[in-house]
């Protein structure tokens, strides 16, 4: 603590951060609770010929947030796999990706970095329909490019490495930059993939879409059923509560620190204060009774015993209020009992 029982610098910079990290932490917990909340009031809605009836008597022809689960159709064409012969998807992501070793000037260690140094992402319209084949309903998916989770499968992956002279390892060595290699990836949303989709469900004249919610709630196209969809999300609700509670509890702990320490000082200051009146009061009465008795003080007369003459001067701060006998019986550290100055060292009184 420094002067006057305000907490250090260090402390305060502490408390801020943590104080500011828990409040962080805390909304991002709030946030992830709010979209498994909105995901458990989900309506679920099956694929089938009743569809289309229950979004008419929906209002306004709309279900603001919906579960649906089919099969992936595709409306037109199909996306062809660049390596990957009969691999027809409607949604196809091509990755490189730069693989290589940077050195660490810190811990004088090679760390492993990747960096995307291209990716494109090609879709075509489709449906999600359901597995039986004439139940004669389909859902239009709109946007997939703009789903919180997208499920891609990997259907090509190759690591290209790199070919490296002699010359070029000293470079690396001088730059503190290795090159691995590349890795090229193909990941597709393939036709007959069974999809849960959540969101915005709504009939359009005769067609009926499947889009990103108005609400602001996020917008599914998994691989995963629903409940275990649910499950992931709960899951991650969980693990930001445990750390928005441990965080916080860290908080607490500084706060803790910190105002008992403050507390302490106050009580020694206020003890301290209780002496110096006790002390002064103790003079008074002494003072009272002498003159009653009718004894002279001596006019240089040392202010704590009242009886011997003074006899030491304080230093730095210059008093002379003190007989020997007395300075002797000061408790350490011994500090003037005028302005309560640390008394640094003394010099003899000679009366002529």
């Amino acid at each position: 603590m420094e002067g006057g029982g305000r907490p250090s610098a260090a402390q305060a910079v502490l408390l801020a951060a943590s104080t500011a990290l828990t409040a962080l932490l805390y909304s991002v917990y709030r946030q992830k609770a709010r979209v498994a909340r909105g995901l458990q009031g989900a309506r679920k809605v099956r694929l089938d010929g009743d569809l289309r009836a229950v979004l008419l008597e929906a209002p306004g022809r709309c279900v603001p947030y919906a579960v649906i689960e089919g099969v992936v159709r595709s409306v037109k064409e199909t996306l062809s796999s660049q390596f990957v012969e009969n691999c027809k998807g409607v949604v196809q992501r091509l990755t490189l990706q730069e693989h290589k070793m940077v050195w660490n000037r810190t811990t004088h260690l090679w760390n492993d970095y990747e960096k995307i140094i291209h990716q494109r992402t090609n879709a075509t319209p489709f449906d999600l329909v359901p597995l039986e084949e004439d139940a004669g309903v389909a859902v239009r998916v709109m946007k997939p490019l703009d789903a919180a989770e997208l499920s891609l499968e990997t259907v090509y992956e190759k690591f290209h490495p790199s070919v490296h002279s002699f010359t070029d390892v000293i470079g690396h060595y001088i730059s503190g930059e290795r090159p691995k290699g590349i890795q090229e990836t193909e990941q597709m949303l393939k036709v007959g993939t069974a999809l849960t989709g959540v969101g915005e469900l709504v009939l359009d004249n005769t067609t009926i879409k499947l889009q990103p919610p108005k609400q602001g709630m996020p917008y599914y196209l998994s691989s995963l059923d629903f409940h275990t969809l649910l499950q992931k999300q709960e899951s991650n609700v969980r693990f930001w509560k445990i750390l928005t509670i441990v965080f916080g509890f860290a908080t607490c702990a500084v706060l803790f620190f910190i105002l008992r320490k403050q507390y302490r000082h106050h009580r020694e200051r206020w003890h301290l204060q209780q002496m110096q009146d006790e002390f002064r009061q103790a003079q008074e009465r002494l003072l009272r009774e002498m003159n009653a008795e009718g004894r002279e003080t001596l006019k240089n007369a040392c202010v704590i015993c009242l009886s011997n003459a003074n006899s030491c001067v304080f230093l730095e701060c210059g008093h002379v209020c003190s007989c020997n006998d007395c300075y002797r019986a000061l408790p350490e550290p011994r500090r003037c009992p005028i302005c309560r100055q640390p008394i640094s060292r003394v010099v003899p009184v000679y009366n002529s």
